[in-house]
């Protein structure tokens, strides 16, 4: 599922196994680099992280900021099928040669950090990126948190606003088992006396709680910030400020308007260091791009990418599924990670799907198919004369054989992991 450079691939691989575990949240190790990368940027810097709309917001901001004639350094993560989608300047992807002399710089400074550490490859990328970013002297860094907040290698740095887009039950094994718990993880990329975004329509109250401790400038969505609109157009309202009469994004979706008033409060905050017109906001919002994020694809039959990997991203899905209109049968290719909540996924879904083509995922902590399909049986899903259920050995087999099955008229909807959606658009690039 990767173009990378021979190189750039190596270190890849070679970052993947480094430390001795996939996950270690502490912050010292990552910390201690980053001093000797001497890692610091003269501009806002704008952190963002929840539960889901993370990307969608980040891609929100990178395009309003590059409308309005801004430099802008964007990190998000997961990638789909290309490591350097990581990492954009100028909503242009790293070279594969800038990436590798960025993390040649982390490696030297690494090794003279005392005592001699080891980084995730999460931690060693995100410093590798940082590290770029620097030289390309941005006007405003955008980063996306990778899971939690209070932990995550991205909370070395010190944003000047903090966004988090919605809090709900995922990764609960390391942020907890309610949102109560899990949104007071999320509240640590906050910081004092700089604007808290909270886009949740029910916030926590440990993450109220958590911001009012620090002294954060609390935003609260309905409170601070909202919007309204009808079938042609919408408005955002915020504190002291109106921007009426906008088209719809360009990204599809129920909770984009959510995504797109938490991008727009965040602009309302800092207008005094980075001013954008009205103009900037409605082209920015208009031309905004983030593939596999409610995806139609061109074509018949419609195919839909998504990357809900969680119950209540399900959720929105089921909700934007039902807003298409009819199609005489709906496919579903599906392949999720082991840890998550697989049932419940299937459970918010199952009602608009009437055939499953389950796949395997290749990498480890991935659900086989044949468990996906046990799930599917222990929730009465079972085949029959109207339902197919099939596994299958990867996204692009299961899109092959989708393709075989469905009709013009039906609709292909892929979802549960980026590595799905990546699988499944792979295949589409290469046909």
């Amino acid at each position: 599922m990767t173009t990378e450079s021979p190189t750039l691939k190596t270190w890849l691989t070679k970052l993947d196994t480094q430390h001795h575990k996939k996950m270690d949240f502490t912050l010292d190790r990552v910390r201690a680099v980053a001093q000797k990368l001497e890692i610091h940027f003269d501009c806002p810097i704008i952190i963002v992280g929840g539960t889901n709309g993370k990307g969608s917001t980040c891609a929100f901001l990178e395009s309003i900021y590059s409308q309005a004639g801004f430099k802008v350094a964007t990190h998000t993560k997961p990638h789909l099928l290309h490591f350097s989608e990581r990492a954009r300047f100028n909503q242009l992807c790293a070279s594969d040669e800038a990436l590798i002399a960025a993390f040649e710089r982390v490696e030297a400074a690494r090794l003279t950090t005392l005592p001699l550490v080891t980084l995730t490859y999460h931690e060693f990328t995100l410093l590798g990126i940082l590290s770029w970013f620097m030289s390309c002297s941005p006007d405003v860094v955008i980063l996306e948190v990778g899971l939690g907040g209070r932990l995550d290698a991205v909370n070395i740095i010190d944003a000047d606003v903090s966004i988090v887009t919605s809090v709900d039950l995922d990764h609960m094994e390391y942020l907890g088992y309610n949102r109560e718990d899990i949104g007071w993880e999320k509240a640590h990329i906050f910081r004092a006396a700089k604007p808290a975004i909270c886009a949740d329509p029910l916030p926590p109250k440990r993450l109220q709680a958590y911001a009012t401790s620090i002294g954060a400038d609390l935003w609260l969505f309905g409170r601070d910030f909202n919007y309204s609109g009808d079938k042609q157009q919408w408005n955002w309202t915020g504190r002291g400020a109106r921007r009426n009469a906008m088209a719809y994004p360009g990204l599809r979706g129920a909770n984009q308007l959510l995504n797109a008033s938490a991008a727009l409060a965040a602009i309302e905050a800092l207008k005094s260091r980075l001013p954008v017109m009205q103009s900037a906001v409605r082209t920015g919002l208009l031309q905004v791009q983030l593939p596999g994020r409610f995806q139609v694809l061109p074509g018949q039959p419609s195919i839909i990418l998504d990357v809900a990997h969680n119950p209540h991203a399900a959720s929105v899905l089921a909700v934007n599924l039902d807003n298409m209109g009819y199609f005489p049968f709906t496919w579903a290719i599906f392949g999720a990670m082991a840890d998550k909540d697989i049932a419940q996924i299937i459970d918010k879904l199952k009602d608009r799907i009437d055939h499953w083509l389950l796949t395997d995922l290749p990498l480890p902590r991935a659900a086989t198919a044949q468990q996906l399909q046990e799930q599917l049986f222990k929730l009465g899903i079972i085949p029959a004369k109207n339902r197919v259920i099939e596994c299958c050995s990867s996204p692009a087999h299961a899109l092959a054989r989708a393709r075989q099955l469905a009709a013009q008229t039906d609709r292909i909807v892929v979802f549960g992991s980026f590595y799905t959606v990546g699988g499944a658009l792979e295949s589409q690039t290469v046909q």
